[in-house]
């Protein structure tokens, strides 16, 4: 599953992010592989909302499209 795909609530595991560019910026965001975020909020043909930590970043749906995850619930 890709990270445009989840809903609002769920636990995520960040599985892979193939795209070199992608993944520095993601890097630059704080996300690597591996990592576990919540999904905060889905905004209709707007960005994924995610909270790492105490830090909520929203990612457009481009970028959350070339990122698969897991769901940990």
């Amino acid at each position: 599953m890709t990270l445009d795909r989840v809903k609002r609530g769920q636990l995520l595991k960040i599985m892979s992010i193939p795209d070199k560019q992608i993944r520095a910026q993601a890097i630059r965001f704080g996300i690597a592989e591996g990592e576990l975020v919540n999904c905060e909020e889905v905004v209709p043909a707007g960005p994924v909302v995610i909270r790492k930590n105490n830090q909520l970043l929203a990612l457009g749906r481009g970028l959350a499209r070339q990122i698969s995850v897991q769901c940990m619930e």
